[in-house]
């Protein structure tokens, strides 16, 4: 029986639990789960990639079949290197969906590549990484939105002088 494979793409800047739960819920549909986190050389992140990954790992190690790596480029091209013919999305609202039904078609177009939507949690559906940096920048408790190993990265960081 062939290997179904998926990959959940982002930038992860850092990783929230609304991340953590799609990736959860990929990892239960999918023998392998690969964690593509997104270079943007014109974006200066909080975390620097190998940060990211190395978090992603972390947190994701309970799931045993998940595997995480950057990418740079066409995420049709970082499919198609590693034969995954699904990428799966969280979709938190309606204004999620106009955007990721258009990247979905472009890539399915390109490629031939399904993209599955998985509707968010609503726990987390107001939940972006963009939030969780102010939100912690200034102090904020957002120990629930992410994973204890990001929560101490992020004190740690915001903290240094």
């Amino acid at each position: 029986m062939p290997v179904r494979r998926a990959v959940c793409p982002g930038s992860f800047d850092p990783i929230t639990n609304g991340h953590l739960d799609i990736i959860d819920r990929a990892s239960r549909l999918y023998d392998v789960v690969h964690v593509a986190v997104m270079i943007n050389k014109s974006k200066q992140g909080l975390f620097s990639v190998d940060e990211r990954i190395d978090l992603i790992r972390q947190v994701t190690e309970g799931f045993g079949n998940v595997q995480v790596e950057a990418f740079h480029g066409l995420l049709v091209d970082f499919c198609k290197e590693r034969d995954i013919p699904a990428i799966v999305k969280g979709l938190r609202a309606v204004s999620d969906f106009d955007y990721e039904l258009q990247m979905a078609q472009m890539n399915n177009g390109l490629s031939g590549v399904e993209t599955l939507f998985v509707p968010t949690n609503p726990t987390y559906s107001f939940l972006s990484s963009s939030l969780v940096k102010e939100v912690a920048t200034w102090g904020g408790d957002v120990s629930h939105l992410v994973p204890d190993a990001v929560n101490r990265a992020l004190a740690e960081r915001l903290t240094k002088p």
